[in-house]
């Protein structure tokens, strides 16, 4: 990124988005994980709305889709965040399936290195394994 305060903001958005999502998997109350998920679903939009301009103007329009779509699919998640985990379980399926689609999308051109295209393949494909299990009703 060109600009140094949208590196700064991206960059800080994943690691507070990768915090806060892991410490709300961990925390006993239901209301502290949800404000904590929360805050890691805004982190990481705008993390990955940063992500998106950025390899749109690169040219990298495959990335740039691949990071739209993951925007679009926190948000769904964002929007369960504060609820029962399983009412939320529609939004869940829906949200992790476009992180998988995201995945495909942001690995499949050659812009990233080669290991962590490989990583976000599988990731990719155990998202949607997920994702499929709970259109399935499990």
């Amino acid at each position: 990124m060109a600009n140094r305060d949208a590196r700064l903001i991206a960059s800080s958005g994943l690691v507070i988005g990768a915090v806060l999502g892991m410490a709300g998997t961990f925390v006993p109350s239901a209301s502290l994980r949800g404000l904590l998920w929360g805050l890691d679903g805004i982190a990481l939009v705008v993390a990955t709305a940063l992500l998106t301009i950025h390899h749109f103007r690169r040219g990298n329009d495959l990335v740039a889709a691949g990071f739209l779509v993951f925007v679009v699919g926190e948000a769904l998640i964002l929007a369960g965040a504060a609820m029962d985990l399983e009412a939320s379980a529609p939004l869940f399926g829906a949200g992790v399936g476009l992180w998988a689609a995201s995945l495909t999308l942001v690995s499949a051109p050659n812009v990233m290195p080669s290991w962590l295209r490989l990583v976000a393949a599988i990731a990719a494909l155990l998202f949607a394994t997920v994702a499929v299990q709970i259109f399935m009703g499990r």
